[in-house]
């Protein structure tokens, strides 16, 4: 079995070398910010998470984000760290669901204090202020408070609020997308379209404003109704949605959606729902 840093590494690269809508993948870069960076962060934090059963999950966060920075420029993964930092405290053996739960339960203000720090070293885009708790300021509550304030703006921090119920809802999507598309690639793609159907990208709220978030939920959940990957209409709409995604400089970039699917590929890893080496193969065919 590979160790839980390799899990997450693994569950980073995988999400950022799929070619799903709106996002960096290796074909795609966005002007500040590559597929190699992700790569990079990828193998920066592994050594993080391995230790994460012995540290507390805020501290996994900020020494996560700091290895990042001695490698990258830019904000890659603060949401993917957020996310596996408690999953990956959950012993080997312990159902994840429950476990996690057990996790968030014990987290305090000194994890709070330590992921404050990390948000203030990542500093994410659209971080507006808040009237309570504000990132700026120094957090008087346990961490998981703090999260619950922010659920109804941000969809990892509505994870801690509710178990990671989101995340453990979508893992049999991304399972059925494998056996419907034959191949990693379009099962992740899959996973992120029926998470972004489902719940209106928080990034895009924060970047554009929640309209458009919807809209952008809306165009999804009718590439999945248009049966892709198997009919035209549905490429079609598809490579649409890219290109409006991508537009006016990515600001309307699915980046806390890509980060609810990293934490979904690291559930699945960690159940086995996907085995390795992989029952599937990574090739998806795209049309040309």
């Amino acid at each position: 079995m590979p160790s839980i840093g390799q899990l997450a590494a693994l569950a980073c690269i995988w999400e950022v070398t799929a070619r799903k809508p709106g996002n960096v993948h290796r074909y795609q870069d966005f002007e500040d910010l590559n597929y190699l960076d992700f790569v990079l962060s990828a193998a920066a934090i592994a050594p993080v998470m391995e230790s994460a059963c012995r540290q507390r999950v805020g501290t996994t966060v900020l020494e996560g984000l700091r290895a990042t920075r001695r490698v990258v420029q830019t904000n890659t993964n603060l949401g993917i760290l957020l996310l596996l930092a408690p999953l990956a405290v959950v012993p080997n053996g312990e159902p994840l669901r429950g476990g996690v739960e057990r996790v968030l339960a014990t987290v305090d203000v000194e994890d709070a204090c330590a992921v404050y720090q990390a948000i203030r070293l990542a500093s994410p885009g659209g971080l507006g202020r808040a009237d309570e708790q504000d990132v700026r300021d120094e957090p008087t509550l346990p961490l998981r408070q703090i999260m619950a304030l922010a659920a109804n703006r941000d969809s990892v921090a509505r994870q801690y609020a509710n178990g990671f119920r989101e995340v453990f809802d979508a893992v049999p999507t991304l399972e059925r997308g494998l056996k419907e598309t034959g191949s990693l690639e379009g099962g992740i793609i899959i996973c992120h379209l029926q998470l972004m159907a489902d719940y209106p990208d928080t990034l895009i709220a924060r970047k554009r404003n929640m309209s458009e978030a919807e809209n952008a939920g809306r165009w999804a959940r009718r590439i999945l109704d248009q049966r892709w990957p198997h009919t035209p209409e549905s490429w079609q709409s598809f490579t649409a949605f890219d290109t409006w995604l991508r537009a006016e400089g990515h600001s309307r970039n699915p980046g806390t959606t890509a980060d609810l699917v990293t934490a979904c590929l690291f559930v699945a890893l960690r159940e086995g729902t996907i085995t390795l080496p992989p029952e599937y193969p990574w090739a998806f065919n795209f049309p040309p």
